[in-house]
């Protein structure tokens, strides 16, 4: 039991009778066992077991809720051999350790229409969708207005720090740039650990340090920044002149590594000039 670790699941009953459900769903046949001579539908729990490669005492343990809590690594072993789904999985970390799994980062893939009509439905708000590192995937009309208009980019330009440490632009509509950067990659390099993605961004760090001293100087200082949820953005629009929005970031149910990003307009006067031009 040398896996297992300190305490008890959230609810010991509850996990083995989660366990029992999604063992006798499965189907021997599916894993190379004969389906003869059973008394039970699904997997015997010894299969179970050494498909996760735990000892089957403990898994019979588990099951009948008396196992104590088992590590995260033997829940993935666990998860694995029963060929949980991603919302199973989770499901089955809140029950044996009473929280969620670490975040499994993945590939950008874009949105599917109905959060693009999320989007499209805030016409005076510029929205985007963001990964966790910071590729923009998706975005409204009213983004690219008063932001950048990320369909004039190519798909791998469309990054939110390029945009920020790269592009005069971001310099120019922003009063003052130096504490913005920093605020934007400390938050940026949260999210990419906090996501398991820091390996991934590392290219694009890379490139950002050979093509910007300031960028540079700031990621060598490895500020962080916790909670970055909402805040008030103050802009200089070149076409509207200064503008003041709430902004909010909001994790995508189901896909805990995108974000919406919404700047609402702090006044109505600001919402109805902005709703005009776009």
């Amino acid at each position: 039991m040398s896996a297992m670790a300190n305490g008890n699941p959230a609810d010991g009953n509850a996990l083995g009778n989660y366990l029992k459900d999604r063992r006798a769903r499965l189907d021997p046949a599916a894993f190379g066992y004969s389906p003869d001579r059973r008394r039970t539908p699904g997997l015997r729990r010894e299969e179970v077991a050494q498909r996760a490669h735990i000892s089957a005492t403990w898994y019979t343990w588990l099951e009948q809720g008396r196992g104590g809590a088992p590590s995260a690594e033997v829940l993935e072993r666990i998860a694995q051999a029963l060929v949980l789904t991603e919302i199973e999985r989770e499901h089955l970390y809140l029950l044996g350790l009473g929280r969620p799994p670490e975040v499994r980062y993945r590939q950008p893939e874009g949105v599917t229409p109905r959060l693009q009509r999320v989007l499209d439905a805030l016409p005076p708000c510029p929205a985007l969708m963001r990964t966790a590192t910071w590729d923009v995937v998706a975005w409204n009309r009213a983004s690219s207005v008063m932001l950048v208009d990320y369909g004039l980019l190519p798909p791998g330009q469309r990054n939110i720090l390029r945009f920020i440490f790269l592009d005069p632009r971001a310099r120019a509509a922003q009063y003052d740039w130096q504490s913005v950067a920093r605020f934007a990659l400390g938050a940026f390099r949260a999210d990419a650990t906090r996501t398991g993605a820091a390996a991934l961004v590392q290219p694009l760090v890379e490139e950002l340090c050979r093509l910007s001293p300031e960028f540079d100087a700031m990621w060598r200082d490895n500020d962080v920044v916790g909670v970055h949820g909402e805040a008030v953005k103050h802009i200089r629009h070149p076409v509207l002149g200064p503008l003041a929005f709430e902004y909010s970031s909001f994790t995508v149910d189901g896909r805990p590594d995108l974000s919406l990003v919404v700047y609402n307009p702090t006044t109505p006067g600001n919402a109805q000039r902005i709703g005009a031009l776009v």
